[in-house]
């Protein structure tokens, strides 16, 4: 039976996460893995994050967890979720703090009210943030984890900051806000999202299944 660990580290929707988990794939074993034991013997890993990111980074290290969060993400296959998306990046906006280092890169902060797109679909409107909503997620190249769902297929969102990819060959998915921004990166065992799956219907149910399938 395959174990998908939800990182626990005090942080992250991870309930809403192992229900849409235990839906999309049955036949897996789901937990809340709160130790590094739990997460080195994992099968696959799953990465949620809610808040703040100096929130988010300051519980992972107070957990321990991330060290054996590292080590995973070296092998198994790793599911970014929102913040824990983010938190892949070497640094983030978000308070200065640095993050995981795993995807060359920094999350940034959208402009905010007083700035204008230049798309002209957008033309004089100014930038709501957070961003709030269902969106668009546009799949930039093939990955195993787009399977069964449309190109431009959407998703649900709740952010103020975007991953910014060092290398835009990791780019998976972007979706457009004022911006075109990056919205699913994907580099070697490693994917993960901006938007929430957990909370994005079936295509999310669908995601989430691809990933328990998933052999990178």
């Amino acid at each position: 039976m395959t174990t998908i660990a939800i990182v626990d580290y005090g942080s992250g929707n991870i309930f809403s996460v192992a229900r849409a988990l235990h839906a999309a794939a049955p036949d897996a074993r789901i937990i809340l893995a709160q130790t590094s034991q739990a997460i080195l013997d994992a099968d696959r890993v799953v990465l949620p994050g809610q808040g703040a990111m100096p929130d988010c980074m300051a519980h992972l290290d107070q957990s321990g967890l991330r060290d054996a969060l590292l080590t995973a993400a070296r092998s198994k296959p790793l599911l970014g979720i929102c913040v824990g998306e983010q938190m892949l990046f070497d640094s983030s906006q978000e308070g200065d703090v640095p993050c995981l280092g795993l995807i060359p890169g920094q999350v940034r902060r959208f402009e905010g009210p007083n700035y204008k797109s230049s798309d002209p679909a957008d033309s004089g409107l100014g930038l709501k943030v957070p961003h709030i909503g269902w969106n668009r997620v546009h799949q930039t190249q093939d990955h195993p984890l787009w399977a069964g769902i449309e190109d431009g297929a959407f998703f649900y969102f709740v952010h103020s900051y975007f991953a910014d990819p060092l290398h835009i060959d990791q780019t998976c998915g972007s979706t457009h806000y004022g911006q075109r921004f990056t919205s699913a990166i994907a580099n070697a065992n490693i994917f993960a999202l901006q938007c929430h799956p957990e909370k994005s219907a079936d295509n999310g149910l669908q995601l989430f299944r691809n990933f328990a399938n998933w052999k990178p």
